[in-house]
């Protein structure tokens, strides 16, 4: 699907479909009302028919005295109380019903609302990712698919046309691109999408976009120490991956001594529990725990497509979690690639411990900052829910920055306390710490336990086990957090 830029007048735009917006009271915006002008009153006739909530939608057809073949009224909820998630929602509702049509291009005459103090460059990239989100379907292993809609092929965004839109334009694009490789690989069953299936995705970015990639196989891990991460992949038939992708953007442009951002994502492909069982019920959506991993191939993906100035090493460890007779079995001391040995009580804690030889090895590296991302504990979903995902950092201004490029993005996360105070939870008697910390503050133990490994960095930890993917009827993935992550990227280059 193609987007572009180009001023346009709402009622002699020659389209397929123009989208409107109409607040609840019968409230047009302005390119509504000229329209309305233009139809001698077609729209305030038709807006009974409208529900007042933001995304509700109602087509006109074959107006007099408007250009487009048809006319798309989408509700914006009260215009005091429009902000953010209504104008997604009308976003959202305007894309699903275009997908239903016959036009092949649209224009979104929505794009110049205002959002509080939101500039016209967020508008746009909201409305790009909103899009792209909404017509994305997951069908690649039906053999009985349903048929094809009409294609969408071209959606202009009415705005006058400058240098600052058209990169916020190619950066909207380029991560949505990422953010749909994320969701293809969350999507993927874990009987495809296997370590060396994650591994063989990033050769593949590695030649389209010349990145330098570079996979670690078991033996490496055996020679470097990497004894934490091999316990976890101890029973599994399928061998385990550390994956080094590395996109040298400030470099090509002339900056060799740009700063390097390292982003580590955690790749259990499916994540049994081991010998500690998760019980049946949803143990499917384990296919997701790889998410943290398809999060960092998609935001290199899109840093690469947009040839974004930045530097960024992803390093991505990856293998299943699983029972059988070479398990890991609670009670077992292990020891990592730091030297540190850790007493595994609980062998579905088991993304601490491959994340934990990732972060030393993404240490070499000498990354300005270093930010995990990983779908880490039960617990950030029972404190945070489905909304925002979980921020731990050792420093309050690489914290700050990522709140703030999140925000940005719309892609939230909250900051949770990183206390010494909670690393008594993991004491251990028979090593140096334990991998879990009991049941109270679940996901802060779980970061206190990675802090041990990333002393000496700045370093953030970005829980997303509740935003990651949704469950019921919708489920899928979600490609959070690559828009925080692109965001965070692009934001922080230009600081430095």
């Amino acid at each position: 699907m193609e987007f572009s830029i180009k001023t346009l007048s709402p009622e002699s735009a020659k389209s397929g479909c123009i989208v409107l917006g109409v607040h609840a009271g019968e409230e047009l915006t302005p390119a509504a009302k000229r329209v309305d002008q233009a139809a001698r009153g077609a729209l305030k006739k038709a807006l009974g028919d409208l529900p007042p909530k933001a995304g509700s939608t109602l087509l006109l057809r074959g107006l007099a005295g408007v250009a487009a073949e048809r006319v798309l009224l989408v509700g914006m909820g009260e215009r005091k109380e429009f902000a953010e998630n209504a104008y997604r929602d009308a976003l959202r509702g305007a894309a699903l019903a275009l997908r239903d049509l016959e036009a092949k291009d649209a224009a979104l005459f929505l794009v110049d609302t205002k959002v509080n103090s939101r500039p016209v460059s967020w508008n746009l990239r909201q409305a790009v990712l909103g899009v792209r989100e909404a017509l994305y379907r997951f069908d690649l292993l039906k053999t009985q698919k349903k048929p094809d809609a009409p294609a969408l092929g071209h959606v202009t965004l009415p705005l006058a046309a400058g240098a600052q839109l058209e990169q916020a334009l190619s950066e909207a694009q380029s991560t949505a691109d990422g953010a749909e490789l994320a969701r293809n690989l969350g999507n993927l069953p874990s009987n495809i999408c296997t370590p060396s299936y994650l591994a063989d995705e990033a050769k593949k970015l590695a030649r389209e976009f010349k990145l330098q990639v570079e996979v670690l196989e078991r033996r490496d891990m055996e020679r470097l120490g990497m004894g934490a991460f091999l316990a976890v992949a101890s029973a599994s038939h399928q061998p385990p991956k550390l994956i080094v992708l590395r996109y040298n953007g400030a470099a090509a442009k002339g900056n060799p001594r740009a700063p390097l951002l390292a982003l580590v994502g955690k790749g259990i492909t499916f994540d049994t529990g081991g010998i500690s069982l998760k019980p049946a019920g949803e143990m499917d959506e384990m296919k997701f725990d790889m998410s943290g991993a398809g999060s960092v191939l998609g935001t290199l993906r899109a840093l690469a497509g947009m040839k974004a100035p930045v530097n960024v090493v992803g390093v991505i460890p990856t293998c299943e979690n699983m029972p059988g007779g070479h398990a890991t079995k609670p009670g077992d001391v292990v020891t990592t690639l730091s030297g540190q040995t850790v007493e595994i009580l609980n062998t579905d804690a088991e993304g601490r411990l491959i994340l934990c030889d990732a972060l030393t090895y993404a240490s070499r590296f000498e990354p300005e900052a270093l930010i995990d991302v990983a779908t880490l504990t039960g617990a950030c979903v029972v404190a945070l829910g489905h909304v925002a995902t979980g921020l731990f950092s050792n420093d309050e201004r690489l914290a700050e920055e990522i709140r703030e490029a999140a925000d940005d993005a719309w892609d939230r996360v909250w900051p949770m306390p990183l206390w010494e105070d909670y690393q008594e939870q993991l004491r251990s008697n028979f090593a140096d710490f334990a991998n879990i910390g009991g049941r109270p503050a679940g996901s802060i133990t779980a970061a206190c336990f990675l802090a041990r490994f990333t002393r000496g960095m700045r370093w953030a930890h970005l829980d997303i086990a509740g935003t990651a993917w949704k469950s019921g009827r919708e489920k899928g993935s979600t490609a959070r957090p690559v828009p925080l992550l692109v965001r965070f990227a692009l934001r922080h280059a230009s600081k430095k």
